[in-house]
C-alpha cells in the first residue's frame, strides 16, 4: 500500500467553499477575453442534457459564469461550424466523462484509457448487425460529417431506446474512438472520422492508462479546487482505486479541511493566495459541475439539491428542473422556471429567508434579459410571506 504524505495545511470550511467558487469560475473577475472556450478548458468538462427549459445546460454553465453569452457564440466556442470552413477543427469532442459531455480537444489522448476499456468490453446492451460497422465507417469517410439519421437511421422503432443497426455501429465507433461527434445540429450528433477530426498530433498521442488517469486526477483537482478522494473520482468518473494509485503523484497536495469526514486534496495554486473578489449571482443548471455531486454540494454549502425532472410530478418537492440560485457565495433558494412567449414564469420559489430575496430577484431577471423575456410572473413561493416583498422586487428591477 503507498504511504502517503501527511497534509501539513489546514483549511477552514468557509476556505474550501471559497476555494471550490474560484476554482469553478464563480468568484473573482471572469476572464472575458478566453470566453466560453476558456470557461471548457477552465472546467475541463461542461455536462450535455437533453432537457431545455430555459436554454440547454451546455448553454447555462458559460452564462452562469460569464453572464448574457449569445446562444450562438456558445455553439461556436465548442464546435467546428460552417463558418468556421470544412478544413477547420473542432475546439472539443464530446466523450464520456462525468456523464455524455463536451470536452476540450486537447484532452484527447487522455481518455485513451476508457477508449481501450470500450473495445475490451465483453457485452453490450445493443446487437451490432454484421457488416454495419464497416459500413458505417466507409459512409463517412466518403460522404464526410452526418447525422446517425443521415447515415441510414437512429431508430427502428419510435422508441427512444429501439436502436437501428446504424446507431448502434455509430455509437460504437464513437466510444472507441474511431469516430468523433464535431457538432451537435437540432440535438442530434455529427460524427465524423476521428481521423479527419482530431489533429495529427493529438490523434497518435496514445498515453497508457496510468498516464491517461494521473492527467484526469490532477484535471479534476484543479477544476474542484479541493477535494476528498470520492470528489476527484467523481468529476471524470473514474474509479476509487485508479485515483488512489496515482494521486500521490499527481501534482496535488493533501489538505485538512474542518468539518471534513474524509482526506482532502488540493491544487497547490488554489492554496498559493486566498480568494478574493465579487461573487456571482445566477441561476445554476442542476447540471453545472459546481453542484452535480449530490454529497460533495451537501458538504460544501449545506444544500441539498437533486433533480426532479424524472419523479413523478406528485412527488416533486422543488419542481421539475428546479435551478439552485447562487449568491454572496452560498446557495440561497431554488427557481423551477419556464417560459410562456417573453415571459420567463417562475413555477415555484424556494428561498432562504427574506435574506435571499434581492438575490433571487436578480437572477430571475438576467435571467430572464438573456433569453429574450421581457417579464417574469412568480406562482409560487414555498414561504408565502416572501410573495410579496419577491414581487416588489422584480418590479423595481424590470423597470
Amino acid at each position: 500500500m503507498t504511504t502517503l504524505p501527511r497534509p501539513t495545511t489546514t483549511l477552514t470550511a468557509d476556505d474550501a467553499r471559497r476555494i471550490a467558487l474560484r476554482a469553478q469560475g464563480f468568484l473573482g473577475a471572469p476572464d472575458r477575453r478566453a470566453g466560453v472556450r476558456g470557461v471548457l478548458r477552465h472546467l475541463g468538462a461542461v455536462q450535455l442534457d437533453t432537457i431545455s427549459v430555459l436554454a440547454r445546460s451546455h448553454e447555462l454553465i458559460p452564462y452562469a459564469r460569464l453572464g448574457a453569452v449569445g446562444r450562438r457564440t456558445v455553439e461556436a466556442a465548442y464546435w467546428k461550424t460552417p463558418e468556421h470552413g470544412a478544413s477547420a477543427a473542432p475546439h472539443a469532442f464530446e466523450y464520456w466523462s462525468h456523464a455524455a459531455c463536451i470536452l476540450p480537444v486537447e484532452e484527447w489522448p487522455h481518455f485513451a484509457f476508457r477508449r481501450r476499456a470500450y473495445r475490451d468490453r465483453p457485452h453490450w446492451n445493443h446487437q451490432l448487425p454484421d457488416g454495419v460497422y464497416d459500413q458505417v465507417i466507409k459512409q463517412l469517410r466518403t460522404e464526410g460529417p452526418l447525422t446517425a439519421t443521415e447515415l441510414g437511421g437512429a431508430k427502428r422503432t419510435s422508441d427512444w431506446w429501439d436502436w437501428s443497426g446504424t446507431k448502434v455501429a455509430v455509437e460504437r465507433a464513437l466510444m472507441y474512438g474511431e469516430v468523433v461527434c464535431v457538432e451537435r445540429r437540432g440535438w442530434k450528433r455529427v460524427y465524423d472520422l476521428a481521423e479527419r477530426a482530431i489533429p495529427d498530433a493529438l490523434l497518435h498521442d496514445e498515453l497508457d492508462d496510468t498516464e491517461c488517469v494521473r492527467r484526469l486526477v490532477r484535471l479534476a483537482g484543479e477544476a474542484l479546487g479541493v477535494g476528498t478522494r470520492a470528489d476527484i473520482a467523481d468529476y471524470h468518473r473514474l474509479k476509487g482505486e485508479q485515483v488512489e494509485a496515482v494521486i500521490a503523484d499527481s501534482g496535488l497536495v493533501p489538505v485538512e479541511v474542518a468539518g471534513w469526514s474524509k482526506p482532502a486534496w488540493a491544487d497547490p495554486a488554489a492554496l498559493a493566495a486566498p480568494p478574493r473578489g465579487r461573487h456571482r449571482t445566477t441561476l445554476l443548471s442542476p447540471f453545472d459541475s459546481l453542484v452535480w455531486e449530490r454529497a460533495r454540494t451537501e458538504r460544501i454549502f449545506g444544500f441539498t439539491h437533486r433533480l426532479e425532472a424524472y419523479v413523478p410530478k406528485q412527488k416533486r418537492v422543488h419542481g421539475y428542473f428546479a435551478m439552485p440560485v447562487l449568491a454572496g457565495g452560498r446557495l440561497v433558494g431554488r427557481v423551477d422556471p419556464a417560459r410562456e412567449g417573453r415571459t420567463l414564469v417562475a413555477r415555484q420559489v424556494t428561498l432562504d429567508g427574506a435574506k435571499a430575496v434581492p438575490a433571487v430577484a436578480q437572477a430571475l431577471v438576467e435571467a430572464a434579459t438573456w433569453v429574450d423575456c421581457t417579464d417574469v410572473r412568480v406562482e409560487r413561493v414555498d414561504a408565502p410571506e416572501l410573495r410579496e416583498p419577491l414581487a416588489r422586487e422584480l418590479a423595481v428591477l424590470l423597470g
